[in-house]
């Protein structure tokens, strides 16, 4: 693997080291153009020499970010990658998130992890369902958005309906960084507004049809649009848009540019009692996803984990507060999706990877010392429920380490009925459980089927420990233990849901289970 990432001297400042990190996640609708973006970001950073189309034809032009399998057969992405590059001066670690809706968890998880987002949308189809929800969740969590309109080289809405859509319907304020020269087949270019600059990929006349409409144009957006305000961006309040075509290269650089311009640089992140500066000097990070067999022929579990204050040296020693006790961080590792590089070195807002087996977990907190653990990644109740069909007995015991492999990543939950049944997985969505099976056979060898159970709805349950007890021992058939061996209810509907919930005041039934911690 060529070398994205440059040794960083020794005597840099901890916070000038800090400053230049820019963590993000690109977000949006499925067939936005996410993917592709994603490509031409690391193309235009210098990462990687030809970009892959996810439905381009031939391995050499295979998408860098989709490396699974079942990805470059169905030309989506379905896990999160991680890429990390240096451009403009600074470090970026980008996260391409799972635009299906079906792996909506692992976008949530990954969201705890980055500063800013990213948000694609298609320039014909404008707002859809998908980026409304990713959006609520970066609004959720604060999280700054940098808006990239994509695929102007096609038929497109026109530019301002656009933006007054993000603005009714996201109820966010526009602030237009470029736009654009020209429309569909004549879409040559982007002008820089802030710097009063034409990027476009042909030479134009001043009396050539698209200037004149752009100066028209200009004329507008100075008139009726916000100028660009960085303390309202760094809030959540306002977006910076850009116009361009991932697919024909155009402004892919602007946005880039800006990024490491005015991209927040590592946020404070919240614990149980109290918020981290990444200035900090002590090391602290938080697990945020697991891959297992990311090399089938090690193996492998890899946990990522964003480092969210301090410096982190190779060969250090951290505290796995979960478990209370001491590891050595030989070989943290750098990744470039599939491919990877050891870290000597990594700082606040950088993401790492750390291979383990199967110690370290979703929500883990890692420290120097200090009995800390950062919140906000959760588990949600799953709405489907499939029973897990062995087709060779003789493989159970493998099925079993399978299964919990995955659970542990978040591929599916994972359930174990009390009364001794086969295992339960739970999905968001059918497309989790193709997922699940592929794996299985591809990197297990273990060949299943699912079969329906007269369960639709999970809920963990809590209480006082008498009357948990009592509970289930009462409804044993109804109960299973998570991948943590919390009890989870099982109910047929939900009318028996709230039914037992209303026959057991004592108790609490949770839709959502917060990763790493107690829930109660």
């Amino acid at each position: 693997m060529d070398k994205t990432v440059t040794a960083t001297a020794a005597d840099t400042p901890l916070a000038a080291e800090i400053t230049r990190r820019r963590t993000f996640a690109i977000i949006s609708h499925p067939d936005a153009g996410k993917t592709t973006l994603t490509e031409r970001i690391l193309r235009a950073g210098g990462a990687i020499q030809m970009a892959g189309n996810v439905r381009a034809k031939g391995e050499r032009r295979r998408t860098r970010s989709d490396w699974m399998g079942i990805e470059r057969d169905r030309g989506i992405s379905v896990v999160t990658s991680v890429m990390t590059f240096e451009y403009g001066g600074c470090i970026f670690n980008l996260l391409d998130t799972p635009g299906h809706e079906d792996f909506s968890e692992d976008t949530y998880r990954t969201l705890t992890a980055v500063d800013a987002a990213v948000m694609v949308i298609d320039a014909a189809k404008g707002i859809e369902a998908r980026t409304r929800k990713l959006f609520e969740i970066c609004r959720l969590r604060d999280i700054p958005i940098v808006t990239f309109i994509n695929k102007m080289d096609r038929e497109s809405q026109d530019p301002f309906a656009l933006l007054d859509e993000i603005s009714s319907s996201l109820a966010l304020d526009t602030s237009p960084a470029t736009w654009p020269v020209g429309r569909a087949a004549k879409f040559v270019g982007t002008y820089d507004i802030r710097h009063r600059e034409l990027h476009v990929t042909e030479p134009l006349d001043q009396t050539d049809p698209r200037m004149v409409q752009l100066g028209e144009e200009l004329e507008l957006v100075e008139a009726a649009l916000p100028e660009f305000d960085l303390e309202s961006f760094n809030a959540g309040h306002l977006t910076p848009v850009f116009f361009g075509s991932a697919m024909k290269e155009i402004g892919v650089t602007d946005l880039l540019d800006a990024l490491a311009a005015f991209g927040p640089p590592p946020r404070d992140q919240a614990t149980e009692t109290r918020n981290v500066r990444a200035d900090e000097p002590a090391l602290t990070a938080l697990v945020f996803k697991i891959q297992a067999n990311m090399d089938p022929n090690h193996r492998d579990r890899m946990a990522f984990a964003r480092i969210c204050s301090g410096k982190l040296q190779r060969g250090m020693r951290l505290k796995h507060v979960r478990i209370g006790k001491q590891f050595a961080l030989h070989t943290p590792q750098f990744f470039f999706a599939r491919d990877r590089q050891l870290a000597e070195e990594a700082f606040a807002g950088d993401v790492v990877g750390i291979p383990n087996h199967g110690t370290l977990r979703i929500g883990d907190t890692l420290t120097e010392g200090e009995d800390l653990r950062f919140t906000g990644v959760p588990y949600f109740a799953p709405e489907i429920l499939r029973r897990v069909r062995l087709d060779d007995a003789m493989k159970a015991k493998k099925l079993r380490q399978a299964l919990t492999e995955l659970a542990e990543e978040g591929v599916v939950q994972l359930f174990r009925p009390q009364d001794g049944a086969p295992p339960i997985v739970g999905v968001v969505g059918t497309l989790q459980l193709d997922v699940l099976q592929s794996r299985l056979k591809g990197e297990y060898g273990v060949a299943i089927g699912f079969e329906s159970t007269p369960y639709n709805l999970a809920r963990w349950v809590t209480g006082p420990r008498e009357k948990l007890d009592a509970f289930c021992m009462a409804n044993r058939t109804a109960m299973a233990d998570d991948i943590d061996g919390d009890p989870v209810f099982l109910a047929s509907s939900a009318f028996m849901m709230r039914r037992t919930a209303e026959g057991n005041p004592d108790l609490t039934f949770h839709d959502i289970k917060q990763i790493g911690q107690e829930i109660g």
